[in-house]
């Protein structure tokens, strides 16, 4: 399948969203606002899931951790050089905002792939193309 394609019309009735780390913990937790995404088709990257990991590790949970990656991993993609750039200008213009390269590189490809970069991140609450939930 082709990055440019829109992931939304090729999958058909479910809506599909960008996952970032926020939006895993916050499924994982049992945040009631992130209910009606879960039946979403989810969109990933490894960075992605390395960001919660290592949360669980933070919180010494290493079980629920691998439980967690065993469930999202099937819904890694993998993104392409032009994402690599476009985040790193989304990263230095955006410079003050503190945003995280696995985020900027996140909602590139959510961009890229026509899909919602779905996140409860207050630095991404008022750009374009975000579907913000805390």
């Amino acid at each position: 399948m082709k990055q440019e394609e829109n992931f939304t019309e090729v999958l058909g009735g479910n809506q599909t969203f960008f996952f970032d780390t926020y939006a895993f913990v916050e499924i994982v937790k049992g945040n009631s606002n992130y209910l009606p995404y879960k039946d979403a088709e989810v969109v990933t990257t490894k960075m992605s899931l390395f960001e919660l990991y290592h949360g669980f590790l933070k919180d010494k949970n290493e079980e629920l951790g691998k439980k967690t990656i065993e469930i999202y991993y099937k819904f890694v993609k993998d993104f392409d050089e032009e994402v690599i750039k476009e985040a790193a200008k989304l990263k230095f213009k955006l410079n003050k905002r503190d945003l995280s390269m696995t985020n900027c590189i996140g909602y590139t490809f959510a961009r890229q792939l026509g899909i919602k970069f779905l996140t409860g991140d207050k630095q991404f609450g008022d750009m374009d193309n975000v579907e913000f939930v805390k």
